[in-house]
């Protein structure tokens, strides 16, 4: 019943955090994954062989900064050429350059803007005409909780991440008799490099914010993304969907 296997996704960002782990849950799926980096090139390797070796699915390592149009263009026709379609597009690369607004460069505003917003544009558009033509796909954007109630000193990436949901919304009805279906997922804080380097006072006020009392790890974001790029999520789209311990509440 699952005919996830041997369908081929790229994930925008993927060597690391959240979008390492959602290469390993859609590789047990059976799923070929091109993974895209920019900077961090020996985790992008170390991460496509693991897929090879212990799942055996074909993987690639594609580099490309998502904030550029022609990168985006690129890395998805490297992947199409690779694989012969691309049935699966997770968009999760994002950055931060967080600051009050008062303070906040023009540059910050428009490179946060850029990478986290821009980049879903550039991508999905080359990637939905390789699902338009199979009549079946599936666009995943990886968004934040932040997009859903705000936070101060990142008005910037608030607002890229409120806008994925509105482009999810739009993209959703725009293809939904194509069989592609478009969700977006929003993490609330997730234990990876971006936490990590928090102060512990900065924990300490985050954690008054989620009624679980802890933050959540990778796994609880890869877990829910595997499902909506499956055959048994054909019927969910349009979707943004909370992983945050009850943040959004």
């Amino acid at each position: 019943m699952n005919n996830t296997k041997n369908k081929n996704a790229l994930i925008t960002g993927a060597s690391k955090g959240i979008g390492r782990a959602i290469s390993i849950e859609l590789a047990k799926q059976g799923v070929n994954v091109a993974i895209n980096y920019n900077k961090s090139k020996k985790e992008a390797e170390e991460i496509s062989n693991e897929l090879i070796n212990e799942y055996n699915v074909k993987s690639i390592i594609l580099k490309g900064d998502v904030s550029n149009k022609d990168d985006c263009s690129l890395i998805v026709q490297e992947s199409i050429a690779t694989f012969g379609n691309l049935d699966i597009l997770v968009n999760n690369a994002g950055i931060i350059d967080d600051n009050l607004l008062i303070r906040m460069s023009d540059e910050a505003w428009d490179r946060v803007l850029r990478t986290n917003l821009d980049s879903i544009f550039y991508c999905s558009k080359p990637a939905i005409k390789s699902m338009l033509k199979r009549k079946w796909g599936r666009i995943l954007n990886i968004g934040s909780v932040v997009g859903i109630r705000g936070n101060i000193g990142q008005v910037n990436y608030a607002s890229s991440k409120a806008g994925m949901m509105g482009f999810t919304k739009s993209l959703a009805k725009e293809v939904a008799t194509r069989n592609i279906t478009v969700n977006t997922i929003t993490p609330g804080y997730i234990n990876t490099e971006t936490v990590d380097v928090l102060k512990q006072e900065q924990k300490d006020t985050i954690m008054q914010w989620i009624p679980q009392g802890h933050f959540g790890e990778v796994e609880d974001i890869a877990y829910l993304a595997s499902f909506l790029c499956s055959e048994k999520a054909k019927y969910i789209t349009g979707q943004v969907i909370s992983v945050d311990g009850g943040m959004a509440i």
